[in-house]
């Protein structure tokens, strides 16, 4: 039994509408309990999985040394992405005034969190164990792909629910190889699909983001 006492009193739309990318706003310096990791991991074992045939598996990093190896090659990772036209978060013009300076500040946020991925009391790397999906036709690694995903969504929702925040990253996928090698991780057999860091937030108090209107992304009966 999840105990209520530790949930923020937020309503399902309020859970689903916030649960932002945390990156400022994250507490380096208050650790995150390994029951509250338990927990969000218990609950994201309720998410969908193809087959019936849960291969998820996370990866929690909590030691300081292996910790600053992964911030180190996530650091790497997060410059070769800088470098990389227009795919950039800070180099994408959102096409006004407004959204452009939001975009800016978001391109502040990762540049902050390249820098600090190491720092946060944990990590969180999510994996599947149902083999690699290098290569592989589009609906085989939609299938391995498909059981870690939602998976880690619903993790971050358990974090967001006890206070704390997450950042869904992929940078370090560049250099996934490197990060198994740290972390001891069976390369060939586990493909690593999220990392994450951790911590409880400065405030809980989050607010939804601009998006687009439903009927602009909705494709009725046709494209």
């Amino acid at each position: 039994m999840v105990p209520r006492m530790s949930l923020l009193p937020l309503t399902p739309d309020e859970l689903l509408s916030t649960t932002r990318a945390v990156r400022k706003r994250l507490d380096f310096d208050r650790p995150v309990p390994d029951d509250l990791i338990r927990e969000c991991v218990q609950l994201s074992m309720q998410s969908p999985s193809g087959s019936n045939d849960p291969t998820m598996q996370f990866v929690v990093v909590r030691d300081p040394a292996k910790k600053a190896a992964i911030g180190e090659i996530y650091q790497q990772c997060f410059g070769m992405y800088k470098n990389w036209d227009g795919v950039y978060i800070g180099s994408i013009d959102k096409g006004s005034d407004d959204a452009n300076a939001q975009q800016a500040r978001s391109a502040a946020s990762a540049d902050y969190l390249g820098e600090r991925m190491g720092d946060a009391p944990a990590l969180i790397i999510a994996c599947n164990t149902g083999g690699r999906a290098d290569g592989l036709p589009g609906s085989m690694s939609a299938n391995i792909f498909g059981n870690i995903l939602p998976a880690m969504w619903s993790f971050m929702l358990a974090a967001r629910a006890r206070g704390m925040g997450t950042c869904w990253t992929t940078l370090h996928l560049f250099q996934e190889q490197a990060v198994a090698d740290v972390l001891g991780i069976p390369f060939d057999q586990v493909q690593q699909a999220c990392l994450s860091p951790l911590a409880f937030t400065v405030g809980t108090d989050f607010k939804p983001a601009a998006r687009p209107d439903a009927d602009s992304i909705i494709h009725w009966d046709q494209w």
